[in-house]
């Protein structure tokens, strides 16, 4: 692991962050993240609140998506970056609003993806509630972990790991349900100059999405819960919820709520609302959308 000069590998994010650390290989980025939190590096001094920092890989050995489930990549293939942002513990501690945090970061993303890559044969999609899609495929996914800030009570960091299949050949995807950036887009740039223009977009988003949350944590709720209406990939079709418990439940998602939750209908028309769990959609299966 080697830090690098980040205003030659990220200039662009540079200048929409505030702090940027650049790697050349790590294990996660996220865990990489929530360490310089913990040490005191990020946000030691209260001042720094507000501020964005972001954590990029060339290559990324141990990640980790959500569910513990397995996130590494190779140079040039793949966007892995963290974003570190400092939220008042009001709203991370609100059950009512703080599932919103997460998908704000999508919404960064789908934002990103289209500003940055305007030759593209296929819309993003979120499917709920951490997945980026594209033509029905997994191009990438986001996780988020809440790391506290030492001796600062008002406060939490919040570390989103996001990771986007950039130019991964076909052969080398996780799944065969995964797909790559460069699959359904033209005139893609040179990897690398890619990533700081996605982490730059992302960057720029996250710090007016949160801003705006700070300033009115229920109004940004909804607005979020109108955007993911439209973008979210999930709705209408049938779904399997799989639970950390081990168990499922299958369903058509009719809705998502104000609390972030998802909606699942069951074959015998009972509603149960899905706040945590991995949901996935059952392809080749009949939905009322």
């Amino acid at each position: 692991m080697r830090l690098m000069d980040s205003a030659l590998t990220m200039p662009r994010t540079c200048v929409a962050a505030d702090r940027v650390f650049s790697l050349d290989s790590v294990g996660s980025t996220n865990t990489y993240a929530a360490d310089l939190v913990r040490s005191g590096e990020l946000y030691a001094d209260r001042r720094d609140d507000g501020e964005i920092a972001v954590v990029c890989a060339d290559e990324q050995t141990a990640g980790r998506g959500r569910l513990d489930h397995q996130w590494t990549s190779e140079a040039g293939e793949s966007f892995t970056v963290s974003f570190v942002v400092s939220v008042p513990t009001s709203i991370v501690r609100d059950a009512s609003i703080n599932g919103w945090l997460q998908m704000s970061a999508g919404l960064a993303v789908l934002e990103a993806i289209r500003e940055a890559c305007p030759n593209r044969s296929a819309e993003p999609r979120l499917k709920w509630p951490n997945d980026v899609f594209a033509n029905g495929r997994k191009l990438g996914g986001i996780l988020a972990e809440m790391v506290p800030i030492p001796d600062c009570g008002d406060h939490a960091a919040i570390v989103l790991g996001i990771g986007l299949n950039l130019n991964v050949p076909a052969d080398r995807l996780p799944t065969g349900n995964s797909i790559s950036l460069q699959m359904f887009t033209d005139d893609l740039p040179d990897p690398t100059a890619l990533r700081d223009e996605l982490a730059a977009r992302i960057a720029q988003s996250l710090r007016i999405r949160l801003a705006d949350f700070e300033t009115d944590p229920q109004r940004e709720a909804r607005r979020c819960l109108e955007a993911m209406n439209v973008v979210c990939w999930t709705l209408g079709k049938p779904c399997e919820a799989h639970f950390t418990d081990g168990s499922t439940l299958q369903g058509q998602a009719i809705s998502l709520n104000p609390d972030a939750s998802l909606t699942l209908r069951d074959r015998s028309g009972a509603l149960h609302r899905v706040t945590t769990a991995d949901v996935g959609v059952l392809q080749g299966q009949r939905s009322d959308r």
